[in-house]
C-alpha cells in the first residue's frame, strides 16, 4: 500500500468528535497514537477505538480506501476498528472464490456480518421478470441457484433483487403476477438454505422505468409470494425520492423488511448532506428494536481522507445512543 494504514487515527471520532459532526462540519485534527509510525501496524487495542455503533451500519469496499489502502482485508480491518459491524458488497458474485474466502475469514476474525450482494445484476436493468417469459424466469431462478454457494462461502444471508423494467404492452396486474411467480420459484431454491432475496424498490429519477417503486406495491408482492426467503430491501434514499413519509411506510412494511440501505437525498451521500432527518429516523428504528443491517449505499461528499473522516463523523452524529 502507498500509505501506512492509519485507522487508529479515528480515536477522536468518539464522544468528543460528535459536536463537529453536523452538516458543514469543519475537520478537526487527527493525530496518530504514539506507537504508530510509517510502515508499522498498530497493535489492535480497545483503548484506541471509538466503540461500535449502536445500529449496524455496513460500509462498502472503497469507502475508506484512502486510509486503509486498496487491499480488501485491510479495508475490513479498518471498518471494524472504527466501529462498523458489517459490510455489504454489490459485486461479490463477480469476485474469485479465493477472494471471497479471504473476505469471509476477515469478517469472522473481526466478528462482522456480511450484508447484501446483488443476485440478478444481469436482468435488473431490462424488462425481465415483468415479461413472464420462460427464458427470463429460468435465468432468474438459475441466479438463485448460483448464489447459494457464494452466500455460503462468505456467510451471507441476504441478496438484492431488482425485478427489472416495466414491460410495454402488458397490463400492470399481469406484470405483477409474472414477478410474483418468478419470486416464488426462486424462493423455493433459497428456502432450504435459509437465504433471503430482498427486493429493492428504486426511484424513477435515477432509474427511470423500473417496475418496483413503492412500499405499498412491495407489500402487495411480498404478501403474494408469502415466503421467508422473499422480503423487502428498504432503501431510504430511494423511498424519499419516490414517496417520502419514510417512518410511516417503514412501519407499514416492518415485518417484511429485514434489511435497509441509506443515503441522503438529494445527492446520495452520507447523512447530513441532504434533507432526510436521519437522527430521527434511526432513533425510531432503534426504538422499534431494529437489528437489521443498514447498508451505506452512497458516496462520500468529499474526497480523500477528509471525506472519509466526514462519513464516520456523520454516522456518529446520527447514531442512537441507546
Amino acid at each position: 500500500m502507498s500509505d501506512p494504514i492509519d485507522r487508529r487515527a479515528f480515536v477522536g471520532l468518539g464522544a468528543a468528535g460528535l459536536t463537529t459532526a453536523a452538516l458543514g462540519m469543519q475537520d478537526s485534527p487527527f493525530e496518530l497514537p504514539p506507537h504508530f509510525g510509517p510502515g508499522r501496524e498498530p497493535a489492535r487495542s480497545s483503548d484506541v477505538r471509538s466503540g461500535p455503533f449502536t445500529l449496524d451500519y455496513a460500509p462498502h469496499f472503497g469507502m475508506f480506501r484512502h486510509h486503509a489502502g486498496e487491499d480488501l482485508v485491510s479495508q475490513i480491518d479498518f471498518m471494524a476498528d472504527v466501529g462498523f459491524r458489517s459490510i455489504e458488497d454489490n459485486g461479490m458474485r463477480s469476485r474469485p472464490a479465493e477472494e471471497q474466502n479471504r473476505i469471509a475469514r476477515a469478517l469472522e476474525r473481526n466478528g462482522m456480518r456480511m450484508g447484501v450482494f446483488v443476485m440478478n445484476m444481469d436482468g435488473a436493468w431490462r424488462p425481465s421478470l415483468t415479461t413472464g417469459t420462460a427464458d427470463e424466469r429460468d435465468r432468474f431462478v438459475q441466479n438463485a441457484r448460483d448464489s447459494v454457494d457464494i452466500a455460503r462461502r462468505v456467510g451471507a444471508t441476504w441478496m438484492t433483487v431488482v425485478p427489472g423494467k416495466v414491460a410495454d404492452g402488458i397490463p400492470e396486474a399481469v406484470q405483477t403476477a409474472n414477478v410474483v411467480e418468478s419470486l416464488k420459484q426462486a424462493a423455493e431454491v433459497l428456502e432450504p438454505h435459509g437465504l433471503v432475496m430482498v427486493c429493492e424498490p428504486l426511484n424513477w429519477r435515477d432509474h427511470h422505468g423500473l417496475f418496483l417503486r413503492y412500499t405499498p406495491q412491495s407489500i402487495e408482492i411480498m404478501d403474494a409470494v408469502d415466503s421467508p426467503s422473499c422480503k423487502i430491501l428498504q432503501d431510504l434514499y430511494h423511498q424519499q425520492a419516490s414517496e417520502g413519509n419514510l417512518i410511516d411506510h417503514m412501519n407499514a412494511a416492518w415485518h417484511h423488511i429485514p434489511y435497509f440501505q441509506v443515503g441522503d437525498n438529494p445527492g446520495r451521500k452520507e447523512p447530513g448532506t441532504g434533507e432526510i432527518n436521519y437522527a430521527n429516523v434511526f432513533k425510531h428504528m432503534h426504538e422499534k428494536g431494529c437489528d437489521a443491517i443498514i447498508g451505506m449505499e452512497h458516496g462520500n461528499s468529499r474526497g480523500g481522507k477528509q471525506g472519509e473522516r466526514a462519513v464516520i463523523k456523520a454516522y456518529r452524529a446520527v447514531d442512537p445512543t441507546g
